[in-house]
């Protein structure tokens, strides 16, 4: 593949490649040393119309311990501002020599626009859309579920809350789906999208029915920003519905994971103590989104490059008195 645009575009043998590349990367994150020559001589731009912190910090470490080049771009004070269309952006960037764009966008549909059109000839990938799709965060996610529970096939995953409005919600359902696993999406009926019923999932009103039964619980964010209009008649009333606290998370079995995309609402769609408790792996979905992202560029970039198998021992070797 020479993009990555969605969760959909990956059968299961492709998901796994990311997912294992992933893992042979995430070594380092133990070590003193970690970077590895992979992408030397690469640049990687992170194209960013959107504010972020957790994303845009992510891409740009799994890219600088690749050994690539960064450059880092904000719609706040530049040409975007003045006017400058997507296609004037691409044509400056491919100027630059870029060889890979991360793109974040707040019209659904951007990156695969940059990637269809002739304007640059650099891998795009997809670091979330509008309401559309954020494929490196499902990656992530599955590969956190993956490290605790192991094969994905079979196991039982709630998303709950803002789907109407969630592009990480999309995506994972189209990747867990890919990788076998049974997803149940929980949400008060204003926030799930229209035509919810065709996607490979079932949903459901009643949180308190589904997690008993459930090994992840994957919280998501109320996206006030993105609301034009009185989804739920409160914002206690949504916590006392849809909330995870304590309580709640008594009623999950002992393996079950609790997850968030970030960032957290504390107090309303998950409580203080849950979000910090050992159940949660929210933290450690931080640290396996720079290996994920790390994988993402390693695939699409180092073509005949040596092999993550080679260039590891190398790194271990440099550390090893």
């Amino acid at each position: 593949m020479k993009h990555l645009l969605s969760a959909g575009d990956l059968d299961r043998d492709e998901a796994l490649l990311v997912l294992d590349t992933a893992e042979k990367l995430r070594e380092l994150a133990d070590r003193p040393i970690k970077k590895l020559p992979t992408l030397r001589g690469r640049t990687v731009v992170n194209l960013f119309f959107e504010d972020s912190t957790r994303t845009r910090i992510s891409f740009e470490a799994a890219a600088k311990r690749l050994s690539a080049d960064v450059i880092n771009f904000s719609a706040k004070g530049s040409s975007v501002e003045k006017g400058e269309s997507l296609k004037d952006t691409a044509l400056t960037l491919a100027a630059m020599g870029a060889d890979a764009v991360v793109v974040r966008h707040p019209a659904s549909g951007a990156p695969h626009r940059l990637a269809a059109s002739d304007w640059i000839s650099a891998s795009v990938l997809n670091a979330g859309d509008g309401t559309h799709e954020h494929p490196t965060q499902a990656l992530l996610d599955a590969f956190t579920m993956r490290r605790h529970l192991g094969d994905l096939d079979g196991r039982r995953v709630a998303i709950v809350g803002d789907v109407l409005h969630s592009r990480v919600a999309r995506s994972n359902v189209l990747l867990l789906q890919t990788l076998g696993a049974d997803i149940t999406l929980v949400a008060p009926p204003t926030l799930l999208p229209v035509g919810v019923e065709q996607w490979s999932c079932s949903t459901s009103y009643d949180l308190d029915a589904v997690l008993p039964k459930t090994d992840v619980v994957m919280m998501l964010r109320v996206q006030r920003e993105r609301m034009n209009a009185a989804f739920f008649p409160s914002a206690r009333e949504y916590s006392r519905r849809y909330g995870l606290d304590a309580t709640r998370m008594a009623s999950l079995p002992e393996h079950a994971l609790v997850m968030h995309p970030g960032p957290m609402n504390r107090g309303m769609e998950i409580s203080a103590d849950v979000a910090d408790s050992t159940r949660s792996v929210i933290v450690e979905q931080v640290t396996n989104g720079v290996a994920v992202r790390m994988a993402a560029l390693y695939l699409l970039l180092a073509g005949a490059g040596p092999a993550v198998d080679d260039t590891v021992p190398e790194q271990r070797s440099r550390e090893t008195p």
